[in-house]
């Protein structure tokens, strides 16, 4: 069994939130004139970031958070929506279902993203891009909270039971080497590390996870991901009996990426995972 120490890695900053006094807010649309996209503040910190695929078996959604699995797709063409919904949501709801063992997967959302440098994410009349700090995409209160806003006739049934929040993120353009992906084995978060934050849109609220430095992180990539492969991200489990509940990621700059290399372009789903009580 390969250990931990002996992986392949590469050195790279990832942008973990500052302290601060005031709860994290982060505006997902433009807030307009005077009003600033967001209060909070990142800072720089050098982590070792390992290749998973040595021990890529070993890996699991419950214990780490994440799973790197292999997954030949039929979408042509991920830039058509219809495409996608018609063809990439099916795939999608049978991998994870089989991978989980869920009695139901329901997708919610979709986002393709491709990398231009220099422009600001959620900028009018431009894809979205790579997220460039740590984060979970939900939180212990958001995610029940989405089942609630979603399904809300069937909502307090499906929270008798078990309930998860998963993203199926891959990217469309391969080998990816320009701003892979950086995974954290979420059995060395602890808890202070997470720190609620709003994510406020033009017609709710949400909540996401800031996430603080911790020398205890332990954070992994697949390098060079290619089309047929696909990361399962656990954002959020209800199960509190010590299995892996909430992962942080963020985009990452590899020092090892050629200055040729293709701008990342990827999709991730996100999908709701429900076991019955």
């Amino acid at each position: 069994m390969t250990s931990y120490d002996d992986l392949p890695y590469v050195e790279a900053e990832l942008n973990y939130l500052a302290p601060i006094a005031e709860r994290p807010r982060y505006y997902a649309y433009d807030p307009g004139p005077g009003v600033p996209r967001s209060n909070m503040a990142h800072e720089a910190h050098r982590v070792r970031i390992h290749d998973m695929r040595p021990i890529q078996s070993q890996i699991s959604l419950d214990r780490q958070g994440f799973a790197l699995l292999e997954q030949r797709s039929a979408v042509r063409d991920f830039w058509d929506e219809d495409e996608i919904r018609r063809v990439y949501y099916p795939e999608a709801e049978r991998l994870i279902a089989a991978v989980t063992g869920a009695s139901r997967v329901f997708i919610f959302d979709h986002t393709l993203r491709r990398r231009i440098p220099g422009t600001i994410d959620r900028t009018r009349d431009a894809p979205r891009q790579p997220a460039t700090f740590v984060h979970v995409d939900h939180t212990a209160k958001s995610g029940p909270q989405r089942v609630r806003d979603l399904l809300p006739d069937d909502a307090e049934e499906l929270l008798r039971g078990r309930v998860q929040v998963i993203n199926l993120w891959r990217p469309i353009l391969g080998p990816l080497r320009d701003a892979p992906l950086a995974v954290c084995d979420a059995a060395t978060v602890a808890a202070a590390d997470l720190v609620p934050s709003d994510l406020v849109y033009r017609d709710r609220l949400g909540e996401t996870y800031g996430v603080t430095y911790n020398a205890a992180h332990r954070w992994f990539y697949a390098a060079e991901m290619r089309v047929d492969e696909a990361l399962l991200l656990k954002c959020c489990d209800t199960m509190t009996d010590g299995r892996a509940r909430f992962m942080p990621h963020t985009s990452f700059t590899d020092p090892t990426t050629p200055p040729d290399a293709p701008a990342r372009e990827s999709i991730e789903l996100r999908t709701l995972v429900f076991h019955p009580a």
